[in-house]
């Protein structure tokens, strides 16, 4: 059997490669995820799965804890999900990608059209095709790969094309509310062929400081924000050192930081010649497999109280700190969890070697299917982390249906091969 997925995977290379380029070809950011979804219909409907579409957004998913999204209107752009029904008996497994993409940031960066899909020297290029079109085009080559040679599965195989991925998950949680759980799943985020059992959370954060204004020439009967913020942001520095010093977990002994602080926004100031008033940070922490996102929010804040308590302007004026936008849970899965066995393994027959295992630098909606849908995850797929979110952003052809390969295994072993 493994055989004739291989065969039928090198056979259909240019099919697989041309339903990749038709799908970065359709540029799918936030909002406009409708004709890349379209693409994903049509091809669930060729494949003969149960389909499920729907436009998210109702009251049971905006009033859930774990729904952060700054969006409350979905409409135009559904949910798609094609299940491949088993025979009954053996295990089921959910096969979750993202459609959605980030915006393509200057277009004069690029060397090609950000969208263009464009193929050479044995890699496709565009926005998406990394992060993560090409994982999602390797799940669905995994399961023609299966329905083609004629095999027929006990377990139930859950194919999701989520949107919202990129700003915190609601794609994915509505889809765990309206009962999409497994007994596993894959998420073929870019992991450069890599397994990741474990994923780092993360969350975003805004600290604004107030001072008080005055003229340049006599800034000394101001107080500037800028100067009140410096000893914060120093304070950030030493508390992503110090929490990086806990983690001794040696799935991220090759990751420099395993979980960043991150001041990625800062403005303050309207007037060289001005004392600012107001200094404004916005960042992200990053949050370990075992640690709360409430935990770290205490962190952070008990870290801030500190610098407050040895500044009497900070004392009367203290900084204000808002959790908004993004949140992306962390995962926890047991390195020895079967499903990792099982993907282990059928790495090994398509590779020859042992796979690397490493925990994951960055959220995925991993987090969401394990912590809220209670679906063990592991995280393995094509295309490189580096390359996600950066002009000229590419994929192997050649990982796409390699993963294509492996994946195809291991669902004819998590889910057993039926009569």
């Amino acid at each position: 059997m493994h055989e004739k997925i291989k065969n039928w995977l090198n056979s259909n290379r240019k099919k697989g490669s041309y339903l990749l380029q038709r799908l970065v070809q359709e540029g799918s950011t936030r909002g406009n995820e409708s004709s890349a979804q379209a693409i994903m219909i049509e091809k669930c409907r060729e494949l003969g799965l149960i389909l499920d579409i729907w436009e998210i957004g109702d009251q049971e998913l905006v009033d859930h804890p774990k729904f952060c999204c700054d969006r409350k209107d979905f409409t135009g752009n559904p949910n798609v999900i094609g299940v491949l029904k088993g025979s009954g008996g053996g295990r089921s497994l959910i096969l979750n990608g993202h459609i959605d993409v980030v915006p393509e940031g200057d277009r004069n960066d690029w060397l090609q059209d950000p969208f263009s899909g464009h193929i050479q020297d044995g890699k496709l290029y565009g926005r998406g095709s990394t992060d993560m079109k090409g994982g999602s085009v390797a799940l669905l080559l995994a399961m023609e790969s299966i329905i083609s040679s004629g095999i027929r599965l006990k377990g139930d195989v859950i194919f999701q094309s989520v949107i919202e991925e990129e700003s915190g998950g609601a794609g994915t949680l509505a889809a765990v509310l309206r009962g999409y759980k497994a007994d596993g799943a894959i998420i073929p985020e870019p992991t450069n062929m890599k397994l990741f059992p474990k994923q780092q959370g993360s969350m975003w954060f805004r600290i604004t400081v107030k001072g008080r204004s005055a003229h340049g020439g006599t800034r000394y009967e101001g107080v500037s924000a800028i100067e009140k913020m410096l000893p914060i942001i120093t304070k950030l520095q030493d508390l992503e050192k110090n929490r990086n010093e806990r983690i001794t977990d040696p799935l991220y002994e090759g990751i420099p930081i395993p979980i960043p602080i991150n001041i990625g926004k800062i403005y303050s100031g309207e007037w060289p010649s001005s004392v600012p008033d107001i200094a404004v940070i916005e960042g992200r922490i990053g949050v370990a497999p075992h640690e709360s996102m409430e935990a770290v929010e205490k962190e952070l804040e008990a870290a801030l109280a500190e610098v407050i308590s040895n500044d009497q302007w900070l004392l009367e004026n203290p900084p204000k700190v808002e959790w908004f936008g993004g949140r992306w849970l962390p995962g926890n899965m047991n390195e020895d969890h079967p499903l990792m066995e099982t993907i282990s393994n059928a790495f090994k027959n398509v590779k020859k070697h042992e796979p690397v295992i490493e925990a994951s630098p960055w959220g995925t909606d991993g987090g969401i299917l394990s912590a809220v849908g209670n679906t063990p995850v592991v995280i393995f797929g094509p295309g490189i982390t580096e390359a996600a979110h950066d002009v000229n952003e590419f994929i192997s052809i050649d990982d796409v249906f390699d993963a294509a390969e492996i994946i195809a295994l291991s669902i004819m072993n998590w889910c057993e091969i039926g009569e």
